[in-house]
């Protein structure tokens, strides 16, 4: 697929050209969890948030509210076609067909309708909230996020002349060459796309994927944007994320119930989904405690997904409690996802992916060769492990705008769970940075919670 990026920012009509094309322009997780949601919590209410954890960029000043309501009232125009439900219904996920139950096919078809939304500007920031049934509120998420990071995009690239254009994509095209190029050739690399919610625009992730399907193989395992793995005949990649627990945890009425709430999620999950789709994501309200206090038969499910800890740490943390309940860490996933970039992927798959020798260093393997160094490194891996690659791969064009300004770098911006039935919601994280809600609420959260393992880092994507 080729596309004069430059070309297509310079000439078209931005405000004819719909951000969200089609409902599958989701991340898979959204589905996974809307059916699920859908069999055990259809008349539950709930509120989601917009927030800018980089305060700094005055989202509010850059993005037209004008533009921003006509986008969101596109996306609840838009209906499932037909041949998205056909794919949903008869394609493989996971190795399992069938996994979209035919009375939710046809729920999605006739009845899903997304909520209404309140827009409005402050202090420089804009403020967008969804409120409604929680079948009606869960999937404004990625779609929120990224009609606003399209639209911020927009309006930087509206700045620049023709001949700008093509250096800024240049620029990038050329940074996404060489590092891809340092990923080709590696023994057993398992990468995904986990880009969509902070993607510089559609057009670019879908460039992106295609790039990363063709160059690296069998190392590509997917994405997690349902659209492209539909349009392009990719694995669709993801589970599910930390809404779940955290709507469990807001429904509980005591101290002990909102402990266990974490737990009660994991049994749900597995009596919907039919024992499959068993990847854990325990760092909702910290990874030490979860592990510490799981009951036995969590260490069965087939891998953790490292979201806001340190992946070193984490990882090595999760491999020492499979081994104490018996379990063998080489049949287990462990998958990393938060704001990374080449060469932690590359340390990484080297930490994990294989036995080190000789004192090597997981930051001194840069490319394909070094993994084939058998003096430095045995492919005997302590666990499968796969990367989640999200800002830095669909969004980085620091430094390539040939105005030198900082317009295009990626923001942290995000849609979260506020409310369950007009109770806050919480998110404690493992970086205290990353924590989310009310603060007396939160406060109340670590007592019961408490803060091990818990890091001040701060957020960057």
């Amino acid at each position: 697929m080729i596309v004069n990026l430059a070309r297509r920012a310079h000439d078209h009509n931005w405000e004819l050209d719909p951000i969200t094309r089609s409902l599958l322009d989701t991340d898979f997780y959204k589905l996974l969890m809307l059916q699920f949601i859908w069999k055990n919590f259809k008349t539950t209410r709930t509120s989601f948030t917009t927030m800018n954890r980089t305060s700094t960029v005055r989202l509010g000043e850059i993005v037209g509210l004008h533009a921003l309501r006509e986008q969101l009232d596109a996306v609840r125009s838009l209906r499932f076609h037909k041949s998205e439900l056909i794919w949903l219904a008869g394609n493989t996920f996971y190795g399992r067909r069938g996994i979209f139950e035919p009375a939710f096919l046809e729920w999605l078809e006739k009845d899903f309708r997304l909520s209404e939304f309140e827009l409005s500007v402050q202090d420089g920031q804009i403020n967008l909230s969804f409120s409604g049934l929680w079948t009606e509120t869960t999937m404004w998420e990625i779609y929120a996020l990224t009609i606003i990071d399209e639209l911020k995009t927009r309006a930087s690239l509206k700045r620049l002349s023709e001949l700008e254009l093509d250096i800024l994509y240049a620029r990038a095209k050329t940074r996404l060459w060489e590092k891809i190029d340092r990923l080709r050739g590696i023994p057993r690399l398992n990468i995904s796309d986990f880009g969509t919610r902070r993607r510089h625009s559609f057009l670019w992730q879908e460039y992106v994927v295609k790039a990363m399907s063709d160059m690296l193989g069998k190392g590509f395992a997917g994405s997690s944007n349902t659209y492209l793995a539909y349009k392009h005949d990719l694995e669709a990649i993801g589970t599910n994320a930390h809404e779940l627990p955290m709507a469990m945890a807001a429904l509980a009425n005591n101290e002990e119930d909102l402990r266990s709430a974490q737990y009660r999620f994991l049994e749900l999950w597995q009596q919907s989904y039919q024992g499959e789709l068993l990847i854990l994501l325990p760092d909702t309200f910290g990874t030490t405690q979860f592990l510490e206090s799981a009951p036995d038969w969590v260490a069965d499910w087939t891998g953790q997904r490292i979201d806001s800890k340190d992946p070193w740490i984490a990882g090595d943390e999760y491999i020492a409690w499979l081994k104490q309940r018996g379990r063998d860490p080489r049949r287990k996933r462990l998958i990393a996802s938060d704001a990374l970039d080449v060469d932690q992927i590359l340390g990484l798959h080297a930490y994990f992916g294989g036995t080190l020798k000789n004192g090597a260093s997981p930051g001194s393997f840069q490319r394909a060769s070094d993994f084939l160094d058998e003096k430095r490194w045995i492919p005997e891996p302590r666990i499968r492990f796969s990367a989640g690659w999200g800002t830095f791969l669909t969004n980085d064009f620091r430094g390539c705008n040939p105005q030198g300004d900082e317009g295009f770098d990626p923001i942290s911006l995000v849609c979260k769970l506020s409310e369950v039935e007009g109770r806050p919601a919480v998110k404690l994280s493992d970086n205290y940075s990353k924590a989310l809600g009310d603060a007396e609420e939160i406060k109340r959260y670590r007592k019961v919670f408490g803060t091990a393992g818990v890091a001040d880092v701060p957020v960057t994507a």
